[in-house]
């Protein structure tokens, strides 16, 4: 009954060290932003290095903050953003290149040439997905096509990938473990999601060599021990899941047809499909939601929406109308209405359901009166609206009506 487990929590913009005890609280916590990179529009970068060194101090100050010893620790767990992209040298652990962001856009040229040479319905069924800039696999090609010299590395074996959950444990183990779990593989649109194996046809279809991928494993089991040099005790690296799918089983969806909306950087419904994948639908995705050890696979139904919090964020770092994401609540309740003022969020194109990689953001109904109020209260309204369009699409598309919607 004794012992805690530490959590990593990679955000989009920030990353939250949580440790736990036996029973499940919360007993220490600590919590930092990190730089986001917009060198073009469309663009979003991180720095991979950063996240890391952040993930590790982190880990430091929530160790002392809850006064626990780094060897009263049972397990490591790891949930993170989906779909961003790391590549780095296997023999120092060093990044190759800046870290592509899942909201990143700047291979919708390519995404629609693959949609222009009808390979969508291909894809879709090997991955669940739909062509789009949003996952892992054009990415890649576009680091390893725009780098020079990289290609040539990653075909001799040099250079490793992963999504963010690889890097981390890569790290964490001193680079003796390359791997990622079932819910982060199948976001790559580089994986088949029912055969459970990385996609020769998709592999050569995006030209990206299979020696760079990491080995899939569940998402519950112990993978590798943490390096007791980095805080001093050999800790097992025992769990993985992508956020989203993380927050699917947070929030006890274990049974078909129980679903969640998460609220962060973007917001993500999600519907537990159980054992058999949902297959036939046209705007949603089809994607794993878990493996633990050796049971079958869950799977899951996703609407991904790409701007929810980020919008808050734009307005306070972007417009600068805002000090604060706490002042929205205050600002949108001074009017009684939007007075006609309609915030479209498509400042990363549109997800789910319209896939729209090109749409780009509006602010309608703008007259003399409006006022900041107004349109804050027009970026919180477009949440609502967007959750509403994939829940309808979900119900419409499932045969599922949801009885509730777990937040």
């Amino acid at each position: 009954m004794s012992g805690y487990v530490l959590s990593i929590d990679e955000g989009t913009t920030g990353v939250t060290v949580l440790i736990f005890d036996h029973g499940g609280s919360v007993v220490a916590r600590a919590y930092a932003e990190f730089a986001q990179h917009y060198p073009k529009p469309g663009w979003v970068e991180h720095d991979a290095q950063e996240i890391w060194d952040t993930a590790l101090k982190l880990i430091g100050q929530a160790l002392a903050h809850g006064g626990i010893a780094a060897d009263a620790l049972t397990a490591i767990g790891i949930t993170n953003q989906r779909e961003s992209v790391v590549l780095w040298d296997r023999a120092s652990g060093v990044p190759v290149a800046p870290s592509i962001c899942w909201q990143d856009r700047r291979t919708a040229g390519f995404c629609g040439e693959l949609k222009e040479r009808g390979l969508e319905a291909d894809v879709r069924n090997r991955t669940g997905l739909v062509i789009d800039p949003y996952f892992s696999g054009t990415k890649v090609k576009w680091l390893l096509d725009n780098t020079p010299g990289l290609r040539e590395r990653a075909e001799r074996g040099e250079i490793a990938f992963g999504t963010i959950d690889s890097w981390l444990v890569y790290q964490l183990t001193g680079g003796r473990v390359h791997i990622t779990d079932y819910s982060n593989a199948s976001r790559t649109m580089l994986y088949n999601i029912y055969e459970l194996a990385w996609d020769e046809t998709l592999l050569a279809l995006l030209d990206v060599p299979r020696a760079i991928l990491p080995e899939v494993r569940p998402s519950s089991q112990v993978y590798g021990e943490a390096d007791p040099a980095l805080f001093g005790a050999a800790v097992p690296v025992a769990g993985i899941a992508g956020d989203q799918q993380a927050a699917l089983f947070g929030q006890a969806c274990y049974e078909e047809g129980m679903a969640k909306n998460t609220y962060g950087t973007g917001s993500f419904v999600l519907m537990n499909t159980g054992h058999t994948p949902v297959g036939d639908q046209q705007s949603l995705l089809t994607t794993i939601a878990w493996g633990i050890g050796d049971e079958p696979v869950e799977y899951a139904l996703e609407g991904a929406i790409f701007i929810t919090g980020a919008a808050v964020q734009w307005l306070r770092d972007g417009l600068q109308i805002i000090e604060g994401a706490a002042q929205t609540e205050e600002l949108a309740r001074s009017v009684d209405g939007n007075d006609g003022v309609y915030f479209v969020p498509a400042l990363v194109g549109l997800g789910a359901p319209h896939w729209d990689p090109y749409a780009r953001g509006a602010l309608l109904g703008i007259t003399r009166g409006t006022s900041r109020a107004h349109v804050v209260r027009a970026v919180l309204e477009s949440m609502c609206y967007q959750t509403r369009d994939v829940v309808e699409a979900m119900q419409r598309e499932s045969g599922i009506h949801l009885k509730e919607l777990r937040c």
